[in-house]
């Protein structure tokens, strides 16, 4: 379970924050109080497989640390929210990859929001880190792909930031350096997606995930080395990584098709959005077809149980009715709508130890 306000992801930034002296913030975790701090987030790096590949990383390994609950679900939408507000998932919406749209009937898709009705700021309403840093007199920057820049997700989850674009390794060191010095004090977030990428396509452990992971490696160590004086460098993630090899097809089982109007979440964590009065039906289906490979839990019994943590005004309708998790070597694929999903090979989003735990490792420059 996501250790909401005790140990989660969503704890860092505002314990960050508070450890840069702005007024207000909660150190949950317990920080040492500094001018300057940079957060790198590699996404998909989860705990177990750092520790399980020390020749690969051996940087990171040896930095003092320790693990952090992801949060539900563990993807990277719902995390770069909750590393964006400070928020559990329930506070802050950004609660899956593909979530109903209220009152439409249409998901939107978080991490492409093609949709230009859904305006970011106020699907995701929160104030961010990044606004609080710079009202409370913190220069906050946030270093990443230039794709990404201007993107909905980015409006959701960077606002209140300097955006600056980096298309390499050399490039995110180079800019959060410069970004490191600015102020009196600041806030640097750099965000690295390769090795999520390289473990979707290869799996998690694969020899060309591992490639990628000297890479990180040496990412984290140049921006250690380029940390100026009373600087931190906190590294952690969005969420671990597993290769699931048994499909079940909602697209081509009759018994998850029947009384479902949208197919939400993703393979390894699922929002099922019933038809009006197919509730019980669809829960009584899906709980039969996935059996004890998947925890199969009605919406309210979900959140009653603390999945998304207390959920703000209007968050609810947003997930699914239904919503099933593997916790077995299962994924489910929606083989005609998803397509790009379901010849995925490292997958994401359940609470296992190896998806729900991602690092919190530390260098401090004295």
């Amino acid at each position: 379970m996501p250790r909401y306000g005790t140990g989660a992801l969503a704890d860092l930034p505002g314990s960050v924050l508070a450890a840069l002296g702005v007024p207000g913030e909660r150190d949950v975790l317990g920080l040492p109080a500094l001018p300057r701090a940079c957060v790198l987030i590699v996404d998909g790096l989860g705990w177990e497989q750092l520790r399980a590949h020390p020749d690969e990383a051996p940087y990171l390994n040896a930095m003092a640390g320790t693990p952090l609950t992801a949060g539900f679900p563990a993807t990277t939408v719902t995390s770069l929210g909750s590393l964006a507000t400070g928020l559990p998932p329930g506070g802050h919406g950004l609660l899956g990859v593909q979530v109903a749209i209220p009152g439409t009937g249409r998901l939107l898709n978080c991490l492409r929001w093609q949709d230009e009705t859904v305006d970011p700021a106020t699907f995701q309403p929160a104030r961010t880190v990044y606004e609080r840093a710079a009202a409370g007199g913190v220069h906050a920057s946030y270093v990443a792909l230039g794709l990404y820049r201007g993107s909905g997700l980015s409006r959701a989850t960077a606002r209140g930031a300097a955006y600056l674009p980096a298309n390499s390794i050399g490039q995110l060191v180079g800019r959060a350096e410069r970004a490191l010095r600015e102020g009196d004090r600041s806030f640097v977030t750099v965000y690295h997606a390769d090795l999520d990428s390289t473990g979707h396509v290869f799996g998690a452990g694969s020899a060309d995930w591992r490639h990628q992971l000297r890479f990180v490696d040496l990412l984290a160590e140049r921006l250690a080395a380029v940390l100026p004086p009373g600087g931190a460098l906190y590294v952690t993630a969005d969420h671990g990584m597993v290769d699931p090899v048994e499909r079940v097809d909602a697209d081509e089982e009759p018994a998850l098709r029947e009384g479902v109007a949208l197919l939400g979440g993703d393979a390894r964590a699922r929002y099922v959005y019933s038809e009006p009065g197919a509730h019980a039906d669809v829960l009584a289906a899906w709980t039969e077809a996935l059996g004890d490979r998947a925890w199969v839990y009605p919406r309210d019994e979900a959140v009653e149980a603390g999945w998304f943590g207390p959920l703000a005004p209007g968050m609810a309708e947003r997930i699914g009715d239904v919503i099933a998790v593997p916790h077995a070597d299962l994924a489910i694929v929606a083989s005609h709508r998803e397509p790009w999903l379901a010849d995925m090979v490292g997958m994401h989003g359940s609470m296992v130890p190896a998806e729900q735990l991602v690092p919190l490792l530390t260098a401090t420059r004295p």
